[in-house]
């Protein structure tokens, strides 16, 4: 194997590294991955990154970012064998991409405001991903995103082309309508998934009149029930949950709220 173990390696050798692993040589487990097998991988080291910037870990955020560069090498070495693109053209692409989407920077645009650098984005990439309706914009949102975030994106598309409440008003009665119709469903017993993928939906178009984040907004609310459901453990003295009246639980999560 050609290759010169070093105290400090580059991105060059991380290239290096990858094509040793894919070779007929190399390890096993490498040579047999394809962009399927590993596209889990991928979603996992991203939110690993993610969570290392939530908890401000310099350290882990090094690592994890590690980690995401190591899925991206992978990728665009596993379509480098198949002769269809490699890692430089990887960054041939985003480089043009953001040289295009910055004519303040790299043309003669004049802008006085970020809001405006966005407005210009997003026309910039309608153009470049020739979107020729409002409804073009929302179908390019990744179907692959966590619920929530898809929603709080084709909310706000939605809204950038007019098709929007006047106020949070609306909003929560859309919230208020979408619950009395999963209640009757409950009651009918039909289409139940339906009416409570309706009623989240709206619930995710109330983050943007409120200025939070949805996922963000659920992923605290997750953290908070944790923290009350281990208090109430405590408080229930070593006795089984699943033995308890449901009047004793809820006056333990009550106390656990206080």
């Amino acid at each position: 194997m050609d290759f010169k173990q070093k105290e400090r390696y580059g991105f060059d050798d991380l290239l290096q590294i990858m094509k040793l692993l894919r070779a007929p040589d190399g390890c096993m487990w490498d040579r047999e991955q394809d962009h399927h097998s590993i596209r889990r991988n991928f979603i996992e080291e991203t939110y690993e990154a993610v969570e290392a910037i939530d908890n401000e870990d310099s350290d882990l955020l090094k690592e994890e970012l590690g980690d995401v560069l190591l899925q991206v090498v992978f990728h665009a070495e596993i379509e480098s064998e198949k002769g269809v693109f490699d890692i430089h053209d990887v960054a041939d692409g985003v480089c043009k991409k953001l040289i295009f989407r910055h004519p303040h920077i790299f043309g003669d645009t004049k802008v006085s405001s970020t809001g405006e650098i966005l407005d210009n984005w997003d026309t910039l990439k309608k153009t470049e991903k020739h979107q020729q309706s409002a409804a073009d914009t929302l179908d390019s949102v990744a179907r692959s995103l966590p619920g929530l975030i898809r929603a709080d994106k084709l909310v706000s598309k939605a809204a950038k082309a007019g098709f929007d409440w006047d106020s949070v008003d609306g909003a929560l009665g859309k919230v208020h309508e979408e619950l009395g119709e999963l209640e009757a469903a409950i009651r009918e017993g039909t289409n139940t998934e339906e009416e409570l993928g309706d009623l989240l939906f709206a619930a995710a178009g109330i983050a943007r009149f409120v200025g939070c984040d949805p996922e963000a907004a659920i992923a605290k609310s997750s953290e908070k029930f944790i923290s009350r459901f281990r208090r109430v453990e405590e408080l229930a003295q070593g006795r089984p949950l699943g033995e308890l009246a449901l009047d004793e639980i809820v006056t333990l999560w009550n106390t656990a709220k206080q």
